[in-house]
């Protein structure tokens, strides 16, 4: 019996020596590098890494089916970036809904939640397009449905709450996104994000455009916009010689004289688009300034380039989707007489290459828009006073839960929680923190302490407008 125990006692000691080994060799065991972790996902290969103090920072692709409904019938390589803090933090994800950069940055709402970020290339922006390019596949689901697949794949590794974000069609990106797929975000922040739910109904723009600003400013731009169609014909001896100096052509559009138009109308929506409320730098006698200042003025705003091939190319899967399913608007002009006006605002199927096919769908706005008033949760949307844009925006209904809709006073299409006023700036910043899980208690007793948990840095959170040009949100 008591050899038995004996035995017994030492196989016992024995056994909490092994345990104590193992255990001491799991606590020196080092975890997965991050950048083994992302690689070990299916599909996901690196480009580059690039060093940025305090986090790490990956440029990816990934492999996505061109068609989410038959994921046999080919793949393409879509562009995603990662700036990574830590797996414990929240994670922001982030679509232009244009090209993604390579360079790390951070959003609003990454700053504010000192979380993580991941950001996604939309499809058909060069490079992740398919080839050949099936263009029918690109819509508002097919493209929702690559956040899924890539959320999908991260979440594993970045386990926290997500948020998504964007600003202009990446704020309509991550609407679109929560629309179709609503059990994957913990919230949402979509800043200065159109929403034009019914394509041929556009009178708001035109009541914008009647209050926005100074009459003075208004008339200064509405004289110079006047002037460049009263003198098209000089103009346009000058923008024939700017196109063949800098090798332009207009075979999509048609005709250099339809580029020109486009870039002169686009003039006093680009200025408040981008611009405001100071009108120093228009021509205060438009009548009697220079050809040269009617020129540099329309140039500065509009950019003579936007119009030609070259600057199309870029944005063809814009253009390509504001004709099929996002809609585009079209304003009047009361200060010009109708005989200077030869086109008007043309529509998204004068710059898309004719060997595209487009078929306009009006229900896809529509649907967005029901689904937003009725069924809206931890949505945040934010516009700016002097945008444009934000004639037509998202209004959450009475279905909606926790959802908001602020306007930046004397902001235009970079409005941001920032530029709220103070208690709606502190309620967003709130709401945001409670969203991604990571609210102190101090906010949540009292949300007037909500301010950002990470320090500005004057290089990843620079406040820049993403700008493209005007008539592109």
């Amino acid at each position: 019996m008591r050899k038995a125990l004996r035995w017994l006692l030492a196989f016992t000691v024995l056994l909490g020596t092994l345990g104590a080994a193992g255990s001491a060799g799991a606590a020196t065991a080092a975890p997965a590098d991050i950048k083994d972790r992302l690689l070990a996902i299916p599909g996901m290969s690196l480009i580059e890494e690039k060093p940025y103090t305090g986090y790490r920072f990956f440029v990816l692709n990934f492999t996505q089916p061109v068609d989410h409904r038959h994921p046999d019938r080919g793949t393409f390589q879509q562009r995603i970036t990662v700036l990574h803090k830590d797996t414990s933090r929240p994670t922001v994800f982030y679509t232009s809904g244009y090209n993604v950069s390579t360079n790390p940055s951070r959003r609003e709402p990454t700053q504010i939640v000192d979380g993580n970020q991941v950001s996604l290339e939309y499809r058909y922006f060069t490079p992740s397009r398919p080839a050949p390019a099936d263009w029918s596949k690109l819509d508002i689901w097919q493209a929702a449905s690559d956040q899924h697949r890539v959320y999908q794949a991260l979440k594993s590794v970045y386990s926290a709450n997500w948020l998504a974000t964007g600003g202009s069609k990446g704020g309509m990106t991550a609407t679109y996104y929560e629309r179709f797929y609503p059990r994957d975000m913990d919230g949402v922040v979509a800043y200065v994000a159109p929403n034009d739910v019914v394509n041929n109904e556009d009178s708001a723009y035109d009541r914008f455009f009647t209050t926005v600003g100074t009459k003075e400013c208004r008339d200064r731009l509405n004289a110079v916009q006047r002037e460049a169609l009263v003198r098209r014909e000089p103009l346009e001896k000058r923008y024939a010689k700017f196109a063949a100096d800098g090798g332009y052509t207009f075979d999509t559009v048609g005709t250099l004289d339809k580029a020109y138009e486009a870039v002169v109308l686009d003039y006093v929506w680009g200025f408040w688009q981008y611009g405001g409320p100071d009108c120093d730098s228009i021509p205060a006698d438009a009548a009697h300034a220079s050809d040269d200042a009617i020129w540099d003025s329309v140039d500065t705003v509009s950019g003579f380039s936007a119009y030609t091939d070259q600057g199309l190319e870029q944005y063809t899967p814009y253009y390509y989707q504001a004709g099929t399913q996002l809609g585009s608007p079209t304003i009047h002009f009361p200060h010009i007489e109708r005989g200077l006006i030869r086109y008007g605002y043309q529509p998204p199927r004068n710059f898309v290459p004719r060997s595209i096919p487009m078929r306009f769908q009006p229900g896809a706005m529509r649907d967005v828009d029901t689904w937003v008033r009725h069924h809206a949760r931890h949505m945040l949307f934010v516009y700016g006073q002097n945008d444009p844009w934000g004639a037509e925006r998202f209004r959450p209904g009475a279905g909606a839960r926790d959802s908001y809709v602020f306007t930046a006073p004397g902001m235009n299409h970079g409005a941001n929680v920032a530029g709220l006023v103070a208690d709606q700036r502190t309620l967003a910043t709130a709401r945001i923190l409670d969203w991604a899980g990571v609210a102190p208690q101090a906010v949540r007793s009292d949300p007037a302490a909500a301010k950002p948990l990470a320090r500005f840095d004057a290089r990843l959170d620079v406040r820049d407008v993403e700008r493209e040009p005007a008539l592109r949100p």
